[in-house]
């Protein structure tokens, strides 16, 4: 069972590294948007059309953003959570096996 449960904390820190770098990157974006103007592009139509493109995607990029954020930070918990419990189980583990030795006082 044990080769099966594995966790890499490197991979979830480079992975949180990626949420956040995809993050800014989503930020950028959104300022790039907000200091594009849309008036004069043609008709009157394809004016609003591209305004509200615009807000469509400014508005879906703040939410993806403050998902991608909130992901990271999960991983981030999940990552010490792991952590805490793979050394308590390690801990636990090197108990039992003193004890079996003789060498932890266990049970007579």
């Amino acid at each position: 069972m044990a080769d099966r449960l594995a966790v890499d904390g490197d991979e979830l820190k480079h992975f949180m590294k990626l949420l956040n770098k995809s993050s800014e990157s989503l930020k950028g974006l959104r300022k790039a948007l907000a200091d594009a103007t849309v008036t004069g592009l043609g008709t009157d139509d394809l004016d609003a059309a591209c305004e509200d493109f615009q807000e469509d995607w400014k508005y879906g990029t703040e939410q993806i953003g403050e998902e991608t954020e909130a992901l990271a930070e999960i991983i981030g918990k999940s990552r010490d959570s792991y952590n805490e419990v793979d050394k308590a189980l390690e801990e636990a583990l090197r108990k039992a096996k003193d004890g079996k030795n003789g060498k932890g006082g266990g049970k007579k």
